[in-house]
């Protein structure tokens, strides 16, 4: 393993050059994924959309996302995070216009389905970034500050997007994310240091054989897997959608109350994913590792959904806001595995975990808007509150089954 940036020529600049391109792409990926939430009325009114169809409209992005992580750690492990990120990130850009251009369901979808293939590299573009560049025992505390920093993008697609909405529209902000994302994939081509090969790289077919006969036979990955994937997926699937109308349909808030209660969750995510790595590095030191400090959130995270499901607290900000400082920090296990596997498999095995993650997170927000939908509109135009309740207490019961799996199963590779 190569020396830190820090230690190498260029310091502290190298060291920005290598992350800072792929911190403004991840920054607009949560964006992107998590405006929905905001501009669902927006898409509902226009469109003409059921909950079924806001569900599969949203969740697009996780389906295309998912289905290019077989490619993506083979790719990412050939050419490189930079010459991939660049090229991904661009597309994402054609996405966006999509969208904005869009008057129905399939135009839009079809943008969203861009936008999610465009961002599909995100975080394991960096993760497999930082894993060339760091030593191993770094990786906790960088892939934290990373998914703080890029969590911020949530925050923007909240009360800072809802002032821009109603200045140039829904439309209008799809074209601005649009650019900004064409600026990113630039960066990222002129700006990022290209890593020096050390070996040849493995052939694709390899790569891809290897992440069924090494990845997916590997008795951790698949302890750690339920877990990560069910938390993720969960947590996602209603932070970039469903705690928008739930807000609305349960707690009765008006358009301008949801957006600052989901910049609290928002805020909430970005700090949480920062502290899970920092907290991840001091425990280290005490022998305490990366996947206690994840299943530790997965409980936090747990008991915040069990507190919205029985509505303790009806509309509780402190609720939401531990739900969002949880869930993004069960994906440390992406860290763990990083260690586990080493560098020359880092890319396939955290591109592996998010082909089941993303699954989760497109099966998981599509069905929600199918549960949500088998009860009649309220009198006022909302959804059901009954159906929200239904819909997140089945994902809790799934959740509840993965941790104690994380918990009881073996971790000797097969």
């Amino acid at each position: 393993m190569s020396p830190a940036p820090s230690s190498a020529s260029g310091g502290a600049g190298l060291a920005v050059r290598i992350i800072a391109p792929f911190a403004a792409a991840y920054f607009l990926s949560l964006f992107f994924r998590s405006i929905n939430a905001l501009i669902a009325p927006d898409l509902v009114g226009e469109l003409r959309l059921g909950p079924e169809d806001l569900g599969l409209l949203t969740s697009m992005y996780f389906l295309t996302f998912a289905l290019f992580q077989l490619p993506l750690g083979a790719l990412l492990d050939r050419f490189g995070a930079r010459r991939v990120q660049g090229t991904l990130v661009a597309v994402a850009a054609i996405g966006a216009c999509v969208i904005a251009v869009g008057h129905d369901l399939v135009t839009v979808a079809i943008g969203r389905a861009l936008v999610g293939l465009g961002f599909a590299g995100g975080l394991m573009s960096a993760y497999k970034q930082m894993a060339d560049w760091f030593p191993p025992a770094r990786l906790p505390l960088l892939n934290g500050l990373f998914l703080g920093f890029g969590s911020l993008g949530a925050v923007v697609a909240t009360a800072p997007a809802e002032m821009i909405v109603g200045t140039v529209g829904w439309r209008g902000l799809m074209l601005m994310g649009g650019g900004a994302a064409l600026l990113a994939a630039i960066a990222l081509w002129l700006v990022v240091p290209e890593r020096p090969r050390v070996a040849a790289p493995v052939p694709i077919a390899r790569q891809l054989r290897e992440l069924f006969t090494v990845i997916y036979r590997d008795r951790l990955f698949w302890r750690v897997a339920p877990m990560t994937l069910l938390g993720f997926a969960s947590g996602s699937a209603i932070q970039t959608l469903w705690a928008g109308p739930w807000l609305r349909d349960v707690a009765g808030f008006a358009r301008p109350d949801v957006a600052t209660q989901l910049m609290i969750m928002a805020l909430a995510l970005s700090l949480g994913s920062a502290l899970g790595g920092v907290i991840a590095e001091a425990l280290r030191r005490f022998g305490i590792g990366t996947l206690a400090v994840a299943g530790g959130a997965a409980v936090l995270f747990m008991l915040a959904e069990l507190g919205i499901v029985l509505e303790w607290v009806s509309g509780s900000a402190a609720l939401w806001a531990v739900f969002g400082a949880t869930f993004n920090v069960i994906t440390l296990t992406y860290a763990a595995l990083s260690q586990h596997f080493g560098p020359a498999f880092a890319g396939r095995a955290n591109t592996g975990m998010n082909l089941l993650s993303g699954s989760g997170a497109f099966l998981l927000q599509y069905a929600i808007g199918g549960i949500i939908g088998l009860w009649p509109r309220t009198a006022e135009g909302g959804y059901d509150p009954q159906g929200y309740q239904v819909a997140f207490a089945v994902l809790l019961g799934l959740q509840v089954l993965a941790f104690a799996w994380f918990l009881l199963a073996p971790t000797r590779k097969a």
